[in-house]
Formats: structure tokens, C-alpha cells, sequence
């Protein structure tokens, strides 16, 4: 075991839902993320919505006691797994409640007991199929003649991270499309041309790119020296994206240093400000 591992403090999470967990999962990765130096063992229990599989899940919190999140909006089972916890003498965290009990106040209106009411089946979510879809099928510059169609396109080099961009935009309903720039080769006119679309280029530091590049390789068992991971030839492409974004007046999002979230955070802000009214 490595010296990073055993430096770190460990310690038992159970994520309780009663419905997918996306959204307690992603809150804890945030929370946890700010504590250095210690590591969750996640126990992830999706779908709770009834006495036996909570009875499950309080056999795990008293296996492995630790700290209990959860999100579920049965009263009676809140109740049983608050209770349970204080016995076992482990944290238990309502995590959603803070933010259901301002919004209540403010609305005048008291929550309804529907688990999973933000997966319905509504017009939004088969808006995120259909960009999902729409993704997919103009993924790495496929069907170009229907770009048009796109709300968003991301042009870089590669290695810029677009198809991961552009399926994280897909999920949060955006149809985008992603174009690989490779040396020696023209841009085709579909691109060049885009009226509609926000058109946004990515980049990279070329010793990022290198790094990157190289790992892809060693994942592929490639050895062989050629331009892709050749760091004079990585510059020129770099520099030559920067020349086509600017040719064109698209905005730029450096990559080096940012995750998929934080790029496509970006992405989503200049696709606001480009939809906003002319004041």
C-alpha cells in the first residue's frame, strides 16, 4: 500500500435514498471533498421506500457504524432510521431538509411525500434523451451537414476533453456537437459556417496535452514515437486552434487545469450570455 494511502483517515458513509441517490451522492462528493486526508467506504442504498429494504440498511449502519446521509421523504421511515441511529449513537443527516423547509416557508406551500418526483417522466426529460441522442450521433465531427441543429459545438485539438463535455452538457439537455481539429486538415465549411450554435474552442498547455497523450498510448499499448505525442508538433496545433478561434471571434476555454464539470460550467454561462436579449 502506498505511503498517500495509509497517511489517510477512513471512515464508513451510508447514503440512504429513497430514490436514485444521484443527488446525495453528488452532495457528499462535495462535502467530502473539502476535508483532506481522509476517504470515504461508501455504502450507497438507492431506493428505499419501504420497512424491509430500510431493515437492510440499518443491519449495514450497525455492521459498520459511521456517518448515515440521507434523503427520503417518508416520515415514517425518516423517523425509524433517525431513531435507529441515535440508538447505534452515529451521525444522521437530513441532508435535503434545510432547503425544503426555506422553500416551504417562502412558498406557503408544505412538500409532498413523492419519492424521485425530479426523474418524472416530463417534457424536460425527454428533452435530455433527445440531446443525448442528438450527442451521440455528432460525436468527433460524425454528420456534420446538420449542425445547425446543435445548441452548442466544441471545436480543439485532441485530447481537449469534448466528447466527456459534450455528454455532460447532453445530460443537462444541451444537443452538442464536437469537432476533433487534426493537422494537415482542412476545417470543413459545415463548421466554418455555423450561424446558430454557440461555437466554443478548446485548448490546453502542450506539456498538458503531452502528458495526456502519452497516457492514452501506454493505455493502448502503443510505444512508437510519432508527431501525436511530439511536443514541438502539439505547439503548432495549439497554435494554429488559436488562430482558427480568433479567425472566427469563438470563445476559448482553456482546459489544462479544469474538470469536466468546471469546463462545461463555463460552456453553459457563455451559452446564456449568447441567448440573452441585446440590451
Amino acid at each position: 500500500m502506498s505511503d498517500d494511502l495509509t497517511s489517510k483517515s477512513f471512515f464508513h458513509l451510508h447514503l440512504v435514498s429513497d430514490s436514485t441517490g444521484e443527488t446525495l451522492n453528488a452532495v457528499a462528493k462535495a462535502a467530502v471533498a473539502q476535508f483532506e486526508m481522509v476517504h470515504p467506504i461508501e455504502h450507497i442504498y438507492a431506493l428505499v421506500r419501504g420497512p424491509r429494504q430500510l431493515d437492510r440498511v440499518l443491519r449495514q449502519i450497525e455492521a459498520s457504524p459511521g456517518i448515515v446521509m440521507f434523503t427520503m421523504v417518508s416520515d415514517k421511515l425518516r423517523r425509524e432510521l433517525e431513531t435507529r441511529c441515535r440508538e447505534l449513537q452515529v451521525p444522521c443527516i437530513a441532508v435535503l431538509d434545510p432547503v425544503m423547509q426555506v422553500l416551504g416557508a417562502y412558498l406557503g406551500t408544505e412538500r409532498t411525500e413523492k419519492p424521485g418526483s425530479q426523474h418524472t417522466l416530463d417534457a424536460e426529460y425527454f428533452a435530455r434523451i433527445d440531446a443525448l441522442n442528438y450527442t451521440i450521433a455528432h460525436d468527433d465531427g460524425q454528420n456534420l451537414d446538420n449542425l445547425e441543429e446543435a445548441d452548442i459545438v466544441l471545436v480543439g485539438v485532441s485530447r481537449t476533453s469534448k466528447t466527456p463535455t459534450c455528454m455532460y452538457l447532453a445530460h443537462r439537455g444541451v444537443k452538442a456537437a464536437n469537432y476533433p481539429l487534426v493537422p494537415e486538415i482542412p476545417v470543413p465549411h459545415q463548421i466554418e459556417q455555423l450561424s446558430s450554435p454557440l461555437v466554443v474552442g478548446l485548448i490546453a498547455s502542450p506539456e498538458r496535452l503531452l502528458q495526456i497523450r502519452k497516457q492514452r498510448l501506454l493505455s493502448l499499448k502503443e510505444d512508437a514515437e510519432t508527431n501525436y505525442v511530439d511536443l514541438d508538433q502539439i505547439r503548432a496545433e495549439v497554435t494554429a486552434a488559436r488562430r482558427l478561434y480568433a479567425r472566427h471571434g469563438w470563445p476559448i476555454i482553456d482546459v489544462s487545469r479544469r474538470s469536466i464539470e468546471e469546463t462545461a460550467a463555463s460552456i453553459l454561462n457563455l451559452y446564456t450570455e449568447s441567448k440573452a436579449p441585446a440590451v
